[in-house]
């Protein structure tokens, strides 16, 4: 049962890229055992198929380059896939170390707005609890839509 459990494992792995908790839930979601999938993620780690830092790392690039999600958003998905807050962190500093966070935060409200000014303080209000939801910090996302509004207004 151990070696159908790593094989099982290893097609999961094929297809993309997974933390040691979520291969862990998939097997006993699948049925395996607990020793089994012990013995399994055991031999994955020895042959490095399984490495949260490089997920983490994976998680960090693409939740910044392609979703253009803030610091806090990105260390939360890193986080909600199993792997350990300090990893998370880790892998959060490296990728924001080579990012423009105020850059990373006018593209996303640029998308969001769409070229449009803002309306109100209604759509303010909306705007910033959207940012704050993408993993934007309170004091950037003020200061980014203040100068927004400022500069329209």
């Amino acid at each position: 049962m151990a070696s159908e459990a790593y094989v099982a494992a290893l097609k999961l792995l094929a297809r993309r890229e997974l933390s040691e908790a979520q291969v862990r839930q998939r097997l006993a979601r699948r049925g395996y055992d607990d020793d089994s999938i012990d013995d399994a993620v055991a031999r994955l780690r020895q042959e490095r198929a399984i490495d949260d830092d490089r997920v983490a790392a994976a998680i960090a690039r693409t939740q910044t380059t392609i979703r253009r999600h803030g610091r806090l958003r990105v260390r939360r998905e890193i986080e909600r896939a199993g792997i350990s807050a300090a990893a998370a962190r880790r892998a959060t500093d490296d990728v924001f170390g080579g990012v423009d966070a105020d850059a990373l935060l006018e593209a996303s409200l640029e998308r969001r707005l769409r070229g449009r000014r803002i309306a109100d303080d209604a759509e303010l209000r909306r705007l910033y609890r959207y940012l704050l939801g993408q993993g934007f910090e309170s004091d950037r996302v003020l200061a980014a839509l203040t100068r927004r509004k400022r500069s329209i207004g």
